[in-house]
């Protein structure tokens, strides 16, 4: 489990495909940059991005991952050296300082607008349409790995668009600084409107 609170900005410095060709996957040598790694040994898990990851290597200040095609497919910024947001695995004995994440992508959304508005800056992504019903006003979303505050929700014809105000810290501490218009974004829904879908789905299903 994850806070969706970005420890550290990383960078993945190289992306090497895994034997067995194309449907493989890639393995990601991430430098950990202010991450400490002493804590983490192989096996653990790292959300890179906002997916959470095994490390199967590692030294004092970087981390090996392998992603497998499927992964690939449903997440975006996994497949090319860049900056990544990363946050290790949540312990018992630490603040649940953002909401409940499980580092399962539940889906891509695109960035339709992102522009100052005084300090801060307006980030409107839209989301696929089977998302749509688990996003809410002061909902909770995570964003490439970043715990959310949904301002504003609107239901378009191609899924659903939410709004959300960046203050100048997480621009400052996370790699949301870098997306324009048309970037694609890995979203995770918050995991109690998961649960509350599901078991009214099962109620309406038995009546």
């Amino acid at each position: 489990m994850f806070t969706g609170i970005v420890a550290a900005v990383g960078k993945i410095k190289t992306v090497t495909p895994l034997p067995g060709g194309h449907d493989a996957g890639v393995r990601l040598d991430i430098d950990a940059g202010p991450l400490p790694l002493a804590d983490v040994g192989l096996g653990d898990s790292i959300a890179i991005n906002g997916a959470c990851m095994t490390v199967v290597e590692k030294s004092d200040s970087s981390f090996v991952v392998d992603v497998s095609r499927e992964s690939l497919n449903c997440t975006a910024g996994l497949d090319t050296p860049t900056e990544v947001n990363l946050e290790k695995a949540l312990t018992l004995a630490e603040r649940l300082g953002g909401h409940l994440v499980s580092g399962h992508v539940d889906g891509l959304g695109v960035v339709r607008k992102f522009e100052p508005v005084g300090e801060s800056y307006e980030l409107v992504v839209e989301a696929p349409r089977e998302l749509a019903k688990y996003l809410a006003f002061k909902g909770s979303i995570v964003v490439n790995g970043v715990s959310l505050t949904v301002n504003r929700v609107e239901d378009v014809a191609e899924g659903c668009r939410f709004s959300i105000n960046l203050i100048p810290h997480t621009i400052q501490v996370t790699t949301l600084k870098h997306l324009v218009v048309g970037s694609k974004v890995n979203l995770e829904i918050d995991l109690i409107a998961r649960y509350v879908e599901r078991m009214l789905s099962v109620e309406q299903a038995a009546r």
